[in-house]
């Protein structure tokens, strides 16, 4: 049909309207009309839909609530932290539970969120007495130990859990199996440092070293010492990075580890000379005594009774000293006196008179002693030692009779167990004589706070008590010359006068808590005045 409107192509007024798609088309060139195909929308929202474009779709950007994305980024970071710390799947369903019932079905999202799951899963591993350390869920979460600590306590508090102690045994096995200081060690090799470590840990719970402390320290300062011990390069640096714990709480660890074997080493006829500069050197024979002592059983009549020494093993060590020790040519002299007949102070063996070998015997130990000597030699240059193991004086198979693994400390025992155990020593906890000397302190100060005030308040009847050096800034004439004494004092020293002079009881004061005290007997008394 006819149009009276011209085409924008060619200009004739020809234009038809196509049956199809409804488009005006010019039937002289065949171009399609733009301007016919506009359609106007009246309504608003709820007029016609258009042809593109549907309504209530356009800015969405999701067809999902806030509550299910919700949900959804919250299940994808408790299955990504899972991940992470190899949780196996019933402990993996165990930790979705206790999320999701804690939050009751509502989740959450940002930072506390992630360390609440990090705590979490350290519930149910405690639980599961599978030792994760919290330190290194801390360090996976983000934050500090503390905070996850905190944590901690408001899911088992909401909860209302029990929580077993920490098994520190299990904590050093997983650490000895999973620290990469000790990759590429062959299986004997661990499975002897296992033993050693459990036994030396089970030692240090009875010497108190980790009670009230932190279990990961004195693990790593363990580990470096078995390690030490069996000759191998290992850094104590690099074992609490591993462990995620401090380094300068793992070398104090160490170090007291070490004091408490010098104390042990007393005992044996060389202990004098030992210190924790020679420790090491002296380990092996520390050790076997102490599993000798743990080995030994009591007679119905009480004592103890000796542990029997194999003579040949003992004259073959001996023999072995200086060959497989390689002693210097200085200390040789020094170092041989340990083992004179003066000095043979075994366990089991009253003295040298009871030593009764011939000649032909003592041949007959050297001779053997030397087949060893060179089985061991050819040994090692075959290439059959471990390339990790360090030649630091002493060779580790010329030394192996030391230990044997068959104390009862070698296995996890209970901590009641633990406690009736012999070692050859017996301490206090460190905390206990740290409060001792504390108290003792306290008690010098009040001394010279007495001594002060008497002075002071009645000087005549003091006497000679400026001879005794305690007090402030004096001058002392003494003919011709003039001495000066100077004695500090501190603001502890003030607060005890001044709690004395309110007539507090000595025995309070040693417990040192001064604000109390000051609290109670001081500005109460100026408040009532």
């Amino acid at each position: 049909m006819e149009s009276s409107r011209p085409c924008k192509s060619c200009g004739e007024r020809n234009l038809i309207q196509d049956d199809q798609t409804g488009d005006s088309v010019c039937y002289s060139c065949g171009v399609v009309q733009d301007f016919d195909n506009f359609q106007a929308h009246i309504g608003g929202l709820t007029g016609p839909a258009g042809t593109y474009v549907r309504v209530g779709t356009a800015g969405t950007g999701t067809v999902y609530s806030y509550k299910e994305t919700k949900v959804y980024q919250a299940q994808k970071l408790i299955e990504d932290l899972i991940f992470k710390l190899g949780l196996s799947d019933a402990r993996s369903t165990e930790v979705k539970a206790m999320v999701e019932r804690v939050t009751e079905g509502e989740y959450g999202q940002g930072r506390w969120f992630t360390v609440f799951v990090g705590a979490c899963a350290y519930v149910v591993m405690r639980r599961d007495n599978k030792m994760l350390p919290i330190v290194e869920v801390a360090d996976l979460v983000g934050c500090d130990s503390s905070e996850l600590g905190r944590m901690v306590n408001r899911v088992v508090n909401f909860l209302d859990l029990k929580m077993p102690e920490v098994d520190i045994v299990n904590l050093f096995k997983r650490s000895i199996k999973t620290c990469p200081s000790f990759d590429g060690i062959s299986e004997y090799v661990i499975e002897r440092m296992l033993k050693q470590g459990v036994f030396l840990v089970q030692c240090s719970m009875k010497w108190f070293l980790t009670t009230g402390r932190r279990p990961v320290p004195i693990v790593a300062a363990v580990l470096v010492f078995v390690a030490e011990l069996n000759q191998l390069e290992v850094k104590i640096e690099n074992v609490a990075k591993e462990l995620h714990a401090a380094v300068h709480t793992c070398k104090k660890r160490y170090k007291e580890f070490l004091e408490i074997l010098v104390k042990v080493a007393q005992v044996l006829p060389w202990g004098k000379d030992v210190t924790v500069k020679n420790i090491l050197k002296n380990a092996p024979f520390v050790v076997q005594y102490m599993e000798l002592k743990s080995m030994s059983k009591c007679s119905n009549k009480g004592r103890i009774k000796p542990v029997g020494i194999d003579v040949e093993d003992v004259i073959g060590d001996c023999l072995s000293k200086e060959i497989s020790y390689a002693f210097n040519t200085n200390d040789t002299e020094k170092e041989s006196q340990y083992f004179k007949g003066e000095n043979s102070q075994m366990v089991g063996v009253e003295g040298p008179s009871d030593l009764q070998i011939s000649y032909e015997c003592l041949a007959m130990m050297y001779s053997k002693f030397l087949d060893e000597v060179s089985l061991k030699n050819s040994a090692a240059e075959s290439g059959e030692l471990n390339k990790r193991i360090r030649r630091r004086g002493y060779d580790l198979h010329a030394c192996r009779e030391w230990w044997t693994g068959k104390s009862g400390l070698s296995k996890e025992l209970l901590l009641k167990q633990i406690l009736e155990e012999d070692v050859g020593l017996d301490v206090n906890p460190p905390s206990f004589d740290k409060g001792q000397l504390t108290y003792e302190r306290r008690r010098k100060k009040i001394n010279a706070a007495k001594l002060r005030i008497q002075r002071i308040m009645h000087p005549s009847e003091s006497g000679s008590a400026n001879s005794d050096g305690i007090g402030l800034s004096e001058s002392v004439n003494a003919g011709r010359k003039r001495r000066k004494m100077q004695v500090e004092i501190d603001w502890e020293d003030f607060i005890i006068e001044t709690l004395l002079l309110h007539q507090v009881r000595e025995d309070e004061i040693e417990k040192g808590h001064y604000n109390v005290l000051l609290e109670l007997h001081v500005f109460d008394y100026w408040d009532s005045k």
